[in-house]
């Protein structure tokens, strides 16, 4: 069969160059010093602390590297990063099962948080702050709740649309 030059399938090669070129360190992030600056006391912090990294939002217009933020993360931090998208995440269950799937200091990745709807933001503002979900089995009179403790993890989220952001993720607990 002719190989196709146009395709939207990605090649393994493409792969392959397209990760050589994304940063991997703050050091290799091109621009956004203050941000940079920032972010690198609180990695520091985090890791002398020998702690997961608190919990991160990252906003501002489209293009802006946001997301290789997260990766540059992840790397610094030495750990693994899970990524999903607000609208791709529909169930509470497919929540949990990302949370519950997480390691010790791992990262979760919301692309998009903003567009979370708010059943699966009010099932992981206590995953958030208290590192626990809670599960429910059966129904009516023969439910049962069960609570999943869950280790020290990150979640960082992006958004374009910081203005539909709710107050619960966007105030940090004191």
């Amino acid at each position: 069969m002719k190989e196709c030059l146009l395709s939207p399938r990605l090649k393994e090669e493409d792969i392959l160059y397209d990760a050589s070129l994304r940063p991997r360190t703050l050091a290799e992030y091109i621009g956004q010093e203050k941000v940079k600056e920032s972010l690198s006391i609180f990695l520091a912090a985090a890791k002398g602390r020998g702690e997961a990294l608190d919990h991160v939002l990252l906003y501002g217009p489209p293009g802006l590297g946001k997301t290789t933020l997260a990766h540059v993360i992840a790397n610094e931090m030495g750990v693994r990063i899970k990524v999903t998208s607000g609208p791709a995440v529909e169930h509470r269950g497919e929540m949990a099962s990302m949370l519950t799937t997480l390691e010790r200091g791992d990262i979760l990745f919301i692309d998009e948080v903003h567009r979370l709807s708010r059943q699966i933001e009010e099932f992981l503002y206590p995953a958030m702050e208290d590192f626990a979900v809670d599960l429910f089995t059966g129904k009516g009179n023969t439910s049962r709740a069960l609570r999943l403790r869950l280790p020290n993890y990150t979640i960082i989220g992006a958004t374009t649309r910081i203005a539909l952001m709710t107050s619960p993720l966007l105030v940090p607990e004191r």
